[in-house]
């Protein structure tokens, strides 16, 4: 059932979105049609003030409301430490822990023969020129546990290779994780970086 041109696009618009299909994107567009004052006009205004004013930051690939953000601006920051990871949304779990304190900077994806993504196509250039230019001491490479990952891991480590200290996040059992529920590779992950007690 159509409930019009506008509303139709807006639900399929939506479905187009990480985690919402077709039926949650009409569950979504009727409550905002329906609190029309409340949500829909204050979401629209949201939506443009974004679009006009957000940006990805210059230096590390964050998003930003200014062309650098944040947290390359914070001078606490400058210590020498540059955690690498994927997407936008790695960086934001790495902040969620409230862990790191280093800079960050962010690939755009991983490297794919299959999907013809190179070097060129993603940050790592300026990877590399970032730790020539900004003093990095350590780059820690937070890439995801897939084959694309760990190809990109080994990428980045060829190119940086003598110019400064490379690790990586540590592998396997997750806190509060059952060893049956766990697939073999994160099962053998976690055998290889044991660790005394």
């Amino acid at each position: 059932m159509s409930a019009g041109r506008d509303i139709d696009a807006l639900i399929e618009m939506l479905a187009k979105l990480p985690g919402l299909g077709p039926r949650s994107a009409r569950r979504a567009v009727l409550q905002l049609v329906r609190k029309r004052e409340l949500l829909l006009m204050p979401l629209a205004d949201l939506m443009h003030e974004v679009a006009v004013n957000v940006r990805e930051c210059t230096r590390c690939g964050n998003i930003s409301e200014g062309p650098v953000c944040p947290i390359c601006l914070d001078q606490k920051r400058a210590n020498g430490e540059l955690c690498v990871v994927e997407d936008v949304a790695d960086l934001w779990a790495m902040e969620r822990s409230g862990n790191f304190k280093g800079r960050y900077h962010v690939l755009g994806g991983t490297l794919s023969a299959l999907d013809a993504v190179g070097p060129e196509e993603l940050r790592i250039p300026d990877l590399v020129q970032r730790v020539e230019d900004e003093g990095v001491t350590e780059v820690i490479l937070a890439l995801n546990a897939t084959i694309d990952g760990q190809t990109t891991a080994h990428y980045i480590a060829d190119q940086l290779e003598g110019t400064v200290r490379l690790t990586s996040l540590a592998q396997g059992v997750p806190i509060g994780g059952e060893l049956d529920y766990l697939d073999d590779g994160t099962i053998t992950a976690a055998l290889r970086a044991r660790k005394e007690l």
